[in-house]
């Protein structure tokens, strides 16, 4: 069985609902893999998004088609980094960001045992949401708000005030980031967006 059919067994037949790396078996495996979807977050910066959240699948299929947040968290760090650094690397910055996904997986092993859901538990409020993840190594306020907006657009994920606390990003409607790419054209209005906020930075 190729790598290809071994992961619509894994995920279903279905097409995933997630469209964010713009790749079917990578978006299959953000749909189904909440650890994937996080991981995804954390990689997205200072490259493309779609690249981004490409890299759990990059790193799903070197694990043997599985993504462990045990595994990960208990991998020798140097053989971690080799897996991160392989061609096509999981980001522009393989090494670093290899060290932070272990980094990442550490803490969650450590504070969540294990179970990456368990930080937007049911019953917490949206900041209490917000802050537990602000408070995950990698993931600073604006970090944070966007996943949180993903979260409730995209994952069904909301709790009460989730729209206020993500800020800007839970509007409905807009196009400010990974939170809104439903398909290839919201994908360009985010990108669009993004290129315009930072001409007027810089203006």
């Amino acid at each position: 069985m190729t790598r290809r059919a071994r992961l619509r067994v894994t995920m279903g037949a279905m097409a995933p609902k997630l469209c964010i790396a713009q790749d079917p078996e990578a978006d299959a495996l953000l749909e189904e893999s909440p650890l994937a979807l996080l991981l995804g977050m954390l990689l997205d910066q200072q490259i493309q998004m779609e690249i981004a959240f490409k890299g759990p699948f990059k790193l799903y299929t070197r694990l043997g088609n599985r993504l462990d947040v045990r595994e990960i968290a208990e991998y020798d760090e140097e053989a971690f980094v080799e897996l991160a650094v392989t061609p096509p690397a999981i980001h522009r910055y393989g090494g670093s960001m290899g060290r932070r996904v272990r980094v990442l997986c550490q803490f969650i092993v450590s504070e969540y045992d294990g179970d990456v859901t368990r930080i937007w538990e049911k019953g917490l409020s949206a900041a209490e949401v917000l802050k537990r993840l602000k408070g995950l190594p990698g993931f600073g306020e604006q970090k944070a708000k966007i996943f949180l907006a993903l979260l409730g657009k995209q994952r069904g994920v909301r709790p009460r005030g989730w729209r206020e606390a993500a800020g800007d990003y839970g509007l409905d409607g807009s196009r400010r980031s990974v939170a809104d790419v439903t398909d290839a054209e919201s994908l360009a209005e985010v990108r669009a967006f993004k290129k315009e906020a930072k001409a007027k930075a810089k203006a």
